[in-house]
């Protein structure tokens, strides 16, 4: 039989990827590929359930997958992350690097 490839199997594959790497966006670019990949891999792996013996790249969608929760997480963290030193630091500290230095001193009480 003549199995063919899944249509999303690459770009799920591609966007788990640039999802891990978008995580250092401020978490933006890793949210939006992570959530794009996951809603082509919906699409692929129903396709896949209807007949498995006309694909033959399944392994490579479900490592798209797992790559973009991974993105997604470290994308959710990465922004949970800045909310926390931006309350903590103010927005003002974030762009000046004196002036970070001088209140994290301030919160360590050195």
């Amino acid at each position: 039989m003549n199995q063919q490839k899944l249509p999303n199997a690459t770009a799920v594959l591609v966007l788990g990827i640039v999802s891990i790497i978008g995580c250092c966006c401020y978490g933006v670019v890793g949210i939006i590929t992570g959530i794009i990949g996951l809603y082509l891999y919906k699409k692929d792996n129903e396709l896949y359930k209807q007949n498995p013996d006309l694909y033959s790249d399944y392994s490579n969608l479900n490592t798209g997958r797992i790559l973009c929760i991974i993105g997604l997480v470290l994308s959710v963290l990465y922004i949970a992350y800045l909310i926390v030193v931006i309350s903590t630091l103010g927005w003002d500290a974030m762009k000046d690097p004196q002036l970070m230095q001088e209140r994290i001193k301030e919160l360590t009480g050195q």
